[in-house]
């Protein structure tokens, strides 16, 4: 083997399930080319072929990644020293959502101010940071305060904290799932959301949302053993596939044509809320996670190429690589408003991808670092766990 094979394999962990991390550093590339207004890349991002995006495959494998961390520890320690670490993680992503916060205000306010475009600051829902800083500030700290683009991590902490009560129900599935969906049913039915401090509710509604990712920890902790012929459920998912992306270019982009669905079917195409995580939205991620599990087996060779490492890498680094994309696409933005042609268009993708490579090979490199300390006796401690990213 050669020594550059030996150092990527060093970087990239082998011995978990590669899909998950290929999967969620996809995601992360997407949610790094939407957030970039004009970005010819978002054109073929998952949300333009069906009605789920890469919010729903983020939350699902973040369920996933969970309780293969967490209920190891379950199952060897029991349910105080598991829930612990679940809010240790939590609090990790409070400390991270707070920093990010800072730092993207201030990019965001800096550049309004020096290209004189107050626009920024309201289309971000940053401009009450002028208005009312200190409270604003306050509600912040609270998780009230949300800017647009950082709502994925307050979705993500309030899922871990919902997640260490019911650690012991991963014992039994059955139950764990009936209570999670029956909450899901009841939030839809009664138009249930938690508090934000300009009201409306959270944009992502974590008593929605949740099902999703008590789902992802269910099938990682307790497979279900599904009585339905493969067959029928490899149609229904690709049935469930064709409508939502009909619904995506056909239905939603020319109005015209949809006038002719009746009026009862056009309201609920129509009303597919992303806020309450609409059970359309939920059908789709769960057809594209039936056409994963049947297309790429765990150990696919192309997961252990040289083209998969990049997204390897940035799914099991998510916590930076996430944080990073956010400050990097606002970046891509502002250089996109300048000039939106091709090779502006090449250059903030390519130096985007590169600046998100970057960061994952230094947390890698970092974590390598430390448990080869860790094996060699000497006082470091490495990140352990398919949920340590």
């Amino acid at each position: 083997m050669s020594g550059n094979n030996r150092n990527r394999l060093t970087l990239v962990r082998t011995n978990r399930d590669l899909r998950v991390d290929f999967f969620r550093g996809l995601a992360l590339w997407w949610i790094f080319t939407d957030h970039i207004p004009g970005n010819a890349l978002g054109r073929v991002s998952l949300r333009n072929f069906t009605l789920s995006d890469a919010t729903e495959v983020f939350v699902l494998l973040a369920g996933y990644g969970a309780a293969l961390a967490y209920g190891r520890t379950l199952d060897r320690a029991g349910w105080l020293y598991s829930g612990a670490d679940v809010v240790r993680r939590a609090w990790t992503l409070y400390v991270a959502h707070i920093f990010l916060f800072v730092l993207f205000a201030a990019q965001v306010g800096a550049s309004a101010a020096a290209l004189n475009r107050g626009a920024y600051l309201e289309e971000i829902h940053l401009d009450v940071l002028a208005n009312a800083p200190y409270r604003a500030l306050l509600d912040s700290l609270f998780l009230l305060f949300q800017p647009a683009y950082l709502n994925v991590l307050p979705l993500y902490i309030v899922l871990l904290l919902m997640f260490a009560l019911v650690l012991p129900l991963l014992r039994r599935p059955a139950l764990l799932f009936a209570l999670s969906f029956g909450l899901y049913a009841l939030t839809r039915l009664l138009h249930l959301n938690l508090p934000t401090a300009g009201g409306g509710g959270w944009f992502f509604n974590p008593l929605a949302w949740q099902l999703l990712f008590v789902l992802g920890a269910l099938l990682a902790y307790a497979p279900p053993n599904i009585p339905l012929p493969p067959r029928l459920l490899d149609i229904a998912a690709a049935a469930v596939l064709l409508a939502g992306l009909l619904i995506a270019r056909v239905v939603w982009p020319y109005p015209a044509l949809a006038a002719h669905l009746p009026p009862w079917l056009l309201a609920w195409l129509l009303d597919v809320d992303k806020t309450g995580l609409h059970p359309y939205r939920f059908a789709c991620i769960l057809a594209l996670l039936w056409a994963v599990h049947r297309l790429v087996p765990p150990r696919a060779a192309w997961l252990q190429s040289r083209l998969a490492a990049p997204f390897l890498l940035a799914g099991q680094h998510s916590l930076p690589v996430f944080c990073s994309g956010i400050l990097l696409s606002f970046l891509g933005r502002l250089a996109m408003e300048r000039s939106d042609g091709a090779a502006m268009q090449g250059f903030v993708n390519l130096a985007g991808g590169i600046g998100l490579l970057a960061v994952a090979t230094i947390a890698a490199w970092y974590r390598a670092k430390g448990a080869a300390s860790s094996r060699a006796g000497l006082p470091a401690r490495a990140p352990s766990g398919t949920e340590s990213s």
